[in-house]
């Protein structure tokens, strides 16, 4: 799927192939089943031409990454406590990176929440936008903060071992 997602455009076996042989030594009939198989499961669409075929991703690799994302988070038995683990392991740039993209989803007519509000002056400040304000935990990073493995999402003093 990344040789797919990377040209971003149809592509042959014998492209893909041709690609990947730049890194490693890879038969011509192995790139066509893994092809196939992503065909079958629905990640990628064929076109005939000739007697080979056109392969194309069916969605972006942005979309799939947030399919996923989405997943694990709604399988998890505390999503509140998922996300603030997720937000630990995250750099700066990527708290950042979340930032942008949640003021890209409120959009411009809402107000921007403030960098680390509290819920009261949250509300204080733009009392629309009660339940939309989506905060940043200060957590930089839980391993380094927690050495003896103590889980910062945990309720109670409970720990993650």
């Amino acid at each position: 799927m990344t040789r797919v997602w990377k040209w971003n455009r149809p592509v042959t076996v014998r492209e893909v192939l041709e690609d990947l042989q730049q890194e490693r030594s890879i038969a011509y009939t192995t790139v066509m089943t893994v092809l196939d198989n992503l065909h079958q499961k629905g990640w990628v669409r064929r076109e005939a031409e000739g007697r080979a075929y056109r392969y194309e991703a069916v969605s972006t690799r942005a979309a799939y990454s947030a399919a996923l994302m989405n997943e694990a988070w709604t399988q998890s038995d505390n999503p509140a406590a998922a996300l603030v683990a997720f937000f630990g392991m995250m750099s700066p740039e990527q708290r950042e990176a979340l930032r942008d993209a949640v003021r890209m989803v409120q959009g411009p007519e809402e107000t921007p929440a403030p960098q680390n509000p509290t819920a009261e002056n949250a509300a204080v400040e733009n009392p629309a936008a009660e339940n939309t304000a989506v905060e940043m935990p200060a957590v930089e990073n839980p391993a380094v903060e927690n050495p003896v493995g103590e889980n910062p999402a945990a309720a109670g003093g409970e720990t993650g071992r």
